[in-house]
């Protein structure tokens, strides 16, 4: 069985310019489109109302999901939403406010994949995806049970084995790169906490 060393590096650090997320065009407070401005004492533009002086932050968005392994086989989803309509991926979502990383990823695994799982601390894969705001964060786990079934956002739930898994129709690079380092780690026979940066020139 390969063990888990708590080793932390990069995998892929380039970074370039990227844009800003979509900002807030309208005022939580008062409705009023919002205008960009540098504000006192800030250094980024952000949306600020210019009637009640709102100022409204983007904050980078956090996805959780789970590599979920019964025996020598992956659990992967097909989607049935966009993006990624009838691709397959790791079952994964948003986090939710309440919840920690790892509750959140078994969550979003009982949802999508309607799968109890053991989630295997700590972090083991975490993506950083900076021109569209969002961190991608993957732990490894164990099904609890061999029940499985499509969640209401899934076509598809299917066991695969490690030299089967479908690369060509994977929805997602944070997902297919997650893949490729448990591959090479199950290979080696030891697991490492990967961290990836994906940049506009590595999508």
């Amino acid at each position: 069985m390969a063990q888990w060393t708590p080793t932390f590096y990069s995998f892929l650090t380039m970074t370039i310019p990227y844009p800003s997320p979509p900002t807030v065009l309208f005022c939580s407070q008062c409705g009023t489109a919002t205008e960009q401005r540098i504000p006192p004492d800030d250094s980024r533009l952000r949306a600020v109302c210019p009637v009640c002086q709102h100022i409204h932050y983007d904050n980078p968005k956090t996805v959780v999901g789970t590599i979920p392994v019964l025996g020598d086989k992956i659990l992967l989803c097909k989607r049935g939403i966009e993006p990624g309509y009838a691709m397959w991926t790791l079952p994964a979502g948003f986090m939710e406010c309440g919840e920690g990383l790892a509750q959140g990823a078994a969550r979003e695994t009982l949802e999508e994949a309607l799968a109890t799982v053991e989630v295997i601390e700590p972090v083991y894969s975490l993506v950083d995806i900076p021109h569209i705001g969002q961190t991608h964060v993957f732990f490894r786990a164990n099904l609890q049970e061999g029940d499985f079934g499509a969640g209401h956002e899934t076509l598809e739930v299917a066991l695969f084995a490690l030299d089967e898994i479908p690369w060509d129709d994977i929805a997602f690079n944070s997902v297919r790169i997650t893949l490729q380092a448990f591959l090479a780690d199950v290979a080696r026979g030891e697991f490492v906490t990967r961290h990836h940066v994906r940049t506009l020139d590595s999508m």
